[in-house]
């Protein structure tokens, strides 16, 4: 920034503008709407869409960020790169890039731990091991 900010009077707005400005130096191919490319993950031939920086990047960035800023005496409730701003803006980020790359991003379900499938079997060593060897596969 010019002129610069102290760490403790950097804001969330002061963030989004060092996102955007990085934008700039991005090496990711996003689609613009009117592009003959947009929503297709491989497109044939080259065109003249924006490099911008890369979702991914810009989240490992921040998270990196908003954990020095509290490693550094910072209290989570003033950090300003885990305010909820800028989730909201990484997020659009996320799915604008996923649009104009043809990507859908599916948030992943967990998964649940099963139950044995019939507790009675238990009974014989045998089945438990075709038992666990099942809940292996």
């Amino acid at each position: 920034m010019r002129p610069p900010v102290a760490v403790s009077q950097c804001s969330y707005h002061h963030v989004l503008e060092f996102l955007r400005y990085l934008d700039q130096f991005g090496k990711t191919k996003v689609h613009l709407h009117g592009c003959t490319f947009f929503g297709q993950p491989d497109p044939p031939a080259p065109c003249s869409c924006p490099l911008r920086q890369a979702w991914g990047s810009l989240d490992a960035l921040i998270g990196r960020l908003r954990a020095a800023y509290e490693e550094h005496g910072g209290s989570p409730e003033s950090n300003p790169f885990g305010n909820g701003t800028i989730r909201l803006f990484l997020r659009e980020v996320k799915d604008c890039q996923a649009k104009a790359r043809g990507i859908a991003y599916k948030k992943k379900k967990k998964k649940k731990k099963s139950k044995l499938l019939n507790p009675t079997i238990q009974g014989s060593s045998s089945n438990r091991t075709s038992n666990h060897n099942h809940r292996l596969l």
